[in-house]
């Protein structure tokens, strides 16, 4: 038998054994199907792929028309994995004509006589905003994890713990471009459709939609790229996690992890695939998204960065994220933090982890115990010998100093030390703490053994926000 026959039997014989394998396979497994209600929360979705040749001329309409009139956002879009897959404009823009979001001044640039594509004949509805709700059409697991996660719902936990916001003490201007730019707006709209400068335009992470879903994946990855390379790199999570209260991507940044990043980021494989971006392989570094979202070993990636956390480290009083008042997580704290550490020990050994854990927990019981909790109990003897106004909180300066202690200073140690920044843990952070407490009980003693109120300030600028907490968010009877 020549060369060409031997291949060809043994290729013939090699596909009817693998062929026999997975047929048998396939009657092991049948009827074997767990129930609906035992598959993990975040089982992926049965997905049907099919390939198209071409596209509608709708959609062809809106490329042509884009490539002159925005060539800024159709060079993105040709350039992107969605542009590679056929999926167009249409897909994530498309609507029906009785859908809140239509935007309906775009039906103007089908009456153009200057371009081709301008006509009736390529009418459409289409929707300005794009949301989680539009994304969940292709990625519904990712939506479902984002929808569930502190994320989504920044503008909840805001309203319930916020006296900028619940006390008017910052105006439209200064919410509409600072907190709203990263939390996200209510998004309004007139008769016309035309959307309210006032929240529009707005990429916040927990922006509420015309649709009613919260959110906006274009806070990671931004249009009309949608990289998940973008959305892989610090830089995209340090366009919020920055500043004096949260400093989360400076804290990176001076840490052996930003170290690494900034010496060998432009050799890492961004652009793998999702679900097999792999440390050591595709990167030699963490980023935020590495530790927080992607899938490690046995850890599999997740769009809700609840997940992971085994101490809330934003809140006042250091709490498991399960008590946190504001927003509960849905889960228990000890599985997420073995998912972190599991996530730690592809690079680290677990004596490595486990003691960088209990360097977290001791810098927690510190904060708590000597800093938070003994300012907490003078605020609250200047309160009960109404030595202090409760409202509006930030009239004295005894105040603005106690919050400045936790949400900034207090912050700051404790992000510092979990993020490994010994700058932000000592200097920034307990240094700031220990110089703020003891100014606090010097203004404590003056105002107890004198019995004499803190001084208010009268001349306040910038107040009169709005306190009616958004229905959109609470619902019409959940004030």
């Amino acid at each position: 038998m020549d060369k060409t026959k031997r291949w060809t039997a043994t290729a013939a014989g090699l596909a009817l054994l693998l062929g026999t394998a997975f047929f048998a396979l396939a009657q092991d497994n049948k009827g074997a199907a767990p129930a609906k209600d035992t598959v993990q929360a975040n089982f992926p979705q049965v997905k049907e792929f099919r390939i198209e040749r071409g596209m509608s001329k709708q959609a062809q309409a809106c490329i042509e028309c884009h490539k002159v009139e925005t060539p800024g956002i159709f060079s993105d879009w040709a350039a992107s994995r969605h542009a590679a897959a056929n999926i167009t404009c249409i897909d994530c823009h498309q609507a029906q004509d009785f859908d809140p979001d239509v935007a309906k001044q775009h039906y103007k640039q089908y009456e153009r006589a200057d371009n081709k594509w301008g006509t009736a004949e390529y009418r459409v509805p289409v929707a300005g905003v794009v949301t989680p709700k539009d994304c969940s059409r292709c990625h519904p697991d990712e939506v479902k994890q984002y929808s569930r996660s502190k994320h989504a719902n920044t503008l909840e936990i805001i309203w319930k713990i916020d006296p900028w916001l619940n006390q008017g003490l910052n105006d439209a201007t200064e919410r509409t471009t600072g907190c709203y730019a990263c939390h996200g707006t209510v998004l309004k709209a007139d008769a016309k459709g035309t959307l309210d400068p006032a929240t529009w335009p707005n990429v916040g992470v927990g922006r509420a939609n015309l649709d009613g879903s919260l959110g906006s994946c274009t806070s990671c990855h931004t249009r009309h790229r949608f990289s998940v390379m973008d959305a892989r790199k610090p830089e995209a999570c340090g366009q919020c996690h920055l500043g004096p209260d949260h400093p989360q991507i400076e804290i990176y940044t001076e840490s052996k992890h930003g170290d690494i990043y900034a010496a060998f980021g432009n050799t890492y494989n961004w652009t793998a695939a999702p679900g097999t971006w792999t440390p050591g392989v595709d990167y030699r570094g963490p980023t935020c998204a590495s530790c927080h979202m992607s899938g490690a070993g046995p850890v599999i990636g997740s769009h809700d960065v609840t997940e992971r956390l085994s101490w809330e480290l934003q809140a006042p009083l250091t709490v498991r994220p399960q008590d946190f008042a504001a927003f509960p997580a849905q889960n228990n704290w000890e599985v997420e933090r073995k998912k972190m550490q599991a996530v730690c020990n592809q690079c680290h050994s677990a004596t490595w982890t486990d003691a960088h854990y209990a360097r977290i927990d001791a810098t927690v019981q510190n904060y708590n115990e000597l800093y938070y909790k003994p300012a907490k109990a003078l605020l609250d003897d200047l309160y009960a010998k109404k030595l202090l106004p409760e409202k509006p909180f930030f009239h004295t300066r005894f105040q603005w100093d106690f919050y400045e202690l936790w949400h900034h200073e207090g912050r700051r140690a404790r992000m510092g030390t979990a993020m490994m920044a010994p700058d932000y843990a000592w200097w920034h952070g307990f240094y700031e703490c220990k110089k703020r407490l003891c100014e606090l009980g010097e203004q404590a003693h003056h105002m107890l053994t004198t019995n004499t109120p803190a001084f208010v300030y009268d001349n306040f600028p910038g107040t009169g926000g709005d306190t009616t907490r958004p229905p959109e968010i609470f619902g019409a009877n959940k004030q």
